[in-house]
């Protein structure tokens, strides 16, 4: 058995899982394959990692979630199918509607206590976020902005599972919805599987850094660590997205992006501030 986390190493825990998720962005641009090949070759590793890893046992996947594993594979073939049928921009800021419905359901999935700082902060961060898209977001593509709308939904409910699912075994679960995911974009990504050694090395980093080192450390922050909390923690991932993309391709940030990631860091770390301050 692991040991007890505090709650700050919690919360640091969650945090260096968002900053793993957020080099996603960049990765997935340098392979050269579509986005359901991608979703199966990311979730093929991860699920190998997590056996490499955990050298599961049968009687440990029994004690996954079906649950939550179809939520987190949902919220996977979602997201991608959001970012296929509408711009990039307007999937992720979809997306991250999701600690929203966080705050709606946490109180009576979980029966963990509403928190007005936990709002205000959440508000503050999508208000942040929204700078991120000036001039960007495309009202023309219907079928994909509600289809990002249900990703968002789907984030919120795999965030509110996976804290759930403590008391069972949440790693489990992630195992499950990855081997879900692979599965059901196998069949569309069929015959444009091919990579060569970049796109090789790229999928391995997304599988079992962006994936499986990020979802261990996410499921072990949210044994302690409230579910909205960590959905705020969560906001860091499209946050720091557009500092890697800048980094490693030279797409260069608007002005605009540059003010809203300030505005999201500052509501984290004012929101992170003030729990340890509670707690201490």
């Amino acid at each position: 058995m692991p040991e007890a986390l505090s709650p700050r190493a919690g919360r640091f825990y969650v945090a260096g899982a968002a900053l793993l998720w957020s080099t996603g962005g960049l990765a997935i641009k340098l392979v050269p394959l579509d986005a359901l090949g991608v979703v199966f070759w990311r979730a093929a590793l991860t699920v190998a990692f997590l056996v490499a890893v955990f050298r599961p046992s049968l009687e440990r996947w029994k004690r996954a979630s079906v649950a939550t594993a179809v939520v987190y594979a949902l919220m996977i073939l979602t997201f991608v199918t959001a970012t296929k049928w509408t711009t990039a921009a307007n999937a992720i800021f979809l997306q991250y509607t999701g600690p929203f419905y966080v705050l709606a359901l946490g109180p009576w999935l979980l029966r963990e206590r509403f928190r007005k700082a936990d709002a205000v902060a959440i508000a503050v961060a999508l208000g942040g976020m929204s700078l991120f898209f000036v001039g960007k977001l495309d009202g023309g593509h219907l079928a994909g902005n509600l289809m990002g709308v249900v990703s968002g939904l789907f984030f919120g409910l795999t965030v509110l599972l996976l804290r759930r699912d403590q008391s069972r075994d949440a790693m489990a679960s992630v195992f499950l919805g990855n081997l879900l995911a692979g599965a059901i974009a196998l069949p569309f990504a069929w015959g444009h599987l091919a990579l060569d050694l970049k796109g090789i090395a790229v999928i391995a980093f997304l599988g079992i850094v962006q994936m499986g080192i990020a979802y261990i450390l996410f499921v072990r922050g949210l044994s302690v660590v409230p579910a909205a909390e960590a959905s705020l923690l969560g906001m860091l991932e499209p946050a720091f997205n557009p500092l890697w993309a800048y980094l490693g391709i030279g797409e260069r940030p608007s002005g605009w992006a540059l003010a809203g990631g300030a505005i999201v860091l500052l509501a984290v770390a004012g929101r992170t501030v003030l729990g340890a301050r509670a707690q201490s």
